[in-house]
């Protein structure tokens, strides 16, 4: 391979960190929804790593079969910006149906008592939730996280295929597949950073009374990440 591949190679990292940093997307669905469905680091990176590959192999495929169809690079960059646009609208929709539910599910829960009246005709007050072991059961088979995956094979990674068309000019298999993978790893990779650093981050501070609405500012997350990518072209 020549030394322009190589250039590419560390241009095409650059670009993948900086990419993935300034897209709240890349990263804000994870925080939120790990942080309001109390998700084991384990899940919350696996699924990270999941959706980041999904990401960025559905750019990587797209390129390939456009690249071998001798689709122009305009015309490709046309289909990767309505994928944006869907997957935009996806976040936003299911950012604030999610939401919705979040608020709900806030004054649902609410913490509420009941007289009761004893055998010795006592009256006790019993304070309670309806949140218990049909709650946790409901979350083990939440869709949360396949909707994120789904959402996050759609969206495009714009920089990607022009990247990737130097290399393919080239008939350059090797480089081709040195591109797309560098840009990945550092794409996957920026993500799991910020999405562990900031949960850890989390942690300290106090949440008190406004962590029951975590579910509801989790959707408002998704939502706004959704405007950006729509709105602002993040």
């Amino acid at each position: 391979m020549s030394g322009d591949i190589y250039l590419l190679t560390i241009t095409a990292a650059s670009i993948g960190f900086i990419h993935t940093l300034i897209g709240p997307d890349h990263y804000l669905p994870f925080i939120m929804m790990a942080k309001a469905g109390k998700w084991s680091k384990f899940k919350t990176i696996w699924l990270t790593i999941l959706c980041g590959i999904g990401h960025v192999m559905s750019s990587v495929v797209l390129g390939i079969v456009g690249i071998a169809a001798g689709i122009a690079l305009n015309h490709l960059e046309i289909i990767e910006s309505t994928r944006g646009e869907i997957a935009g609208w996806a976040l936003i929709t299911f950012g604030f149906l999610y939401m919705i539910w979040g608020i709900k599910k806030a004054y649902v829960n609410k913490p509420h008592s009941h007289v009761h009246v004893q055998n010795d005709g006592t009256y006790v007050n019993h304070a309670h939730t309806h949140e218990g072991k049909h709650e946790h059961s409901t979350e083990k088979r939440s869709l949360t996280p396949w909707i994120l995956f789904v959402v996050f094979v759609l969206g495009p990674c714009e920089p990607l295929i022009p990247l990737v068309m130097f290399p393919a000019a080239q008939h350059s298999t090797a480089g081709i597949a040195l591109v797309s993978g560098v840009f990945g790893l550092v794409t996957v990779g920026t993500m799991v950073l910020v999405v562990t650093a900031s949960l850890w981050g989390l942690n300290f501070l106090p949440l008190g009374k406004v962590e029951k609405f975590s579910h509801a500012f989790a959707g408002f997350a998704i939502f706004a990440s959704g405007l950006a990518i729509n709105l602002l072209g993040l």
